[in-house]
């Protein structure tokens, strides 16, 4: 049996080294970057070993893998610097069970994928929920929108795209259809041409505005400098609906939305049509669950959606809202409380929160 070698004296500096900060703060994405033994047990580990803090004075830090076998520590059995980092791992996991939700013909069950990666329901839910931001239940609703989006944009019939999708029935596809794809299956098949959106453009305190709404309900709040802007821009986001504007009867209704953007916390008694994917719906629900005259950062509102790693993807999902004020993305804020970018400007958030908050 080999004989573990000698420790090499420990540098005094250890505590001055930048790493030993990570180390004790257990920090994960330092794994990989370099790894540290400690003499007194005989181990080598990754950073973000989750065992007790060692005396600085009994720990080596090693650039490389191979420099912490050079001990001739053994590997620690809890953090393993072996092999894949848990989140690694966990990662593999959930792209294993993506693939499966995928591929089945049918809807699995939590049981089923849980067992398929060898976990439990409970912790295999929470899981892939921390990993993509959705629960298996709504990715698969998500993958399937998708699929009938693909099979809609490729001329497809509605009962092909229908049972291409997934769905075992058509009952069931017509009973989420709408919210699924904006409008019925048909008028998206035809990329929307019939749709009819109705806007009217107005003035506010924080400059022109312009609403538009579908037959479901409002579907766009903008906000600008030039009202000819504003028009562009809805053309842009909604370009083979066929927009209609100089409605006597539905510009009396921007009187609403004005009233609600002067005054935030009176609400918006109109129905919406918000449309996004799974992930961005979920954003959105968040947003307007923030308290009027409250404000939370991207990492508290992806915690609060369930996907604390998910806040590049939060800032996106606020980045894409079609519907200013009403969908409050500005009251998301940066961690350290200062304003990130919006939309519409940050001169206009700054307006809107100050009036909140008095």
């Amino acid at each position: 049996m080999t004989k573990p070698k000698a420790p090499q004296p420990i540098s005094s500096s250890v505590t001055d080294d930048p790493r030993w900060a990570r180390i004790v703060a257990r920090d994960k994405s330092a794994d990989g970057q370099f790894w540290f033994s400690v003499a007194t047990t005989g181990i080598y580990c990754r950073p973000s070993c989750p065992s007790r803090t060692a005396n600085p004075k009994n720990v080596q830090i090693h650039d490389t893998l191979e420099d912490a076998r050079a001990t001739g520590f053994r590997p620690c059995q809890r953090c393993k610097p072996e092999g894949l980092t848990v989140e690694a791992e966990n990662a593999v996991l959930i792209a294993r069970a993506c693939r499966i939700i995928e591929e089945s013909e049918e809807e699995a069950s939590l049981e089923a994928l849980a067992a398929a990666v060898g976990r439990s329901p409970s912790y295999f839910h929470r899981l892939f929920r921390a990993t993509t931001g959705l629960t298996p239940k709504d990715y698969a609703a998500a993958h399937r929108a998708k699929k009938v989006r693909e099979e809609l944009a490729a001329g497809s019939t509605v009962t092909q795209a229908i049972y291409g999708a997934g769905f075992n029935s058509s009952g069931r596809f017509y009973e989420k259809s709408t919210d699924m794809l904006g409008m019925t299956p048909t008028r998206y098949r035809d990329g929307g041409v019939h749709e009819e959106i109705r806007f009217a453009v107005g003035q506010t305190s924080l400059g022109a505005i312009l609403v538009a709404s579908s037959d479901k309900g409002v579907a766009a709040i903008l906000l600008g400098d030039d009202p000819e802007a504003l028009v562009r821009d809805l053309q842009d986001r909604f370009p083979k609906a066929r927009l209609i504007g100089a409605d006597p009867d539905y510009e009396a209704r921007i009187a609403k939305v004005v009233g609600f953007v002067e005054a935030p916390g009176t609400g918006l008694d109109l129905p919406l049509d918000v449309r996004g994917t799974a992930f961005q719906q979920r954003v959105w629900q968040a947003l307007r669950d923030i308290p009027t005259g409250e404000t939370r950062s991207y990492a508290a509102v992806a915690r609060a959606i369930g996907s604390p790693k998910s806040v590049r993807a939060v800032a996106g999902a606020c980045a894409a809202n079609n519907l200013a004020v009403a969908i409050p993305c500005h009251r998301v804020i940066r961690n350290d409380g200062a304003l990130s970018g919006y939309a519409w400007g940050v001169e206009r958030k700054r307006v809107l929160l100050d009036r909140e908050m008095r």
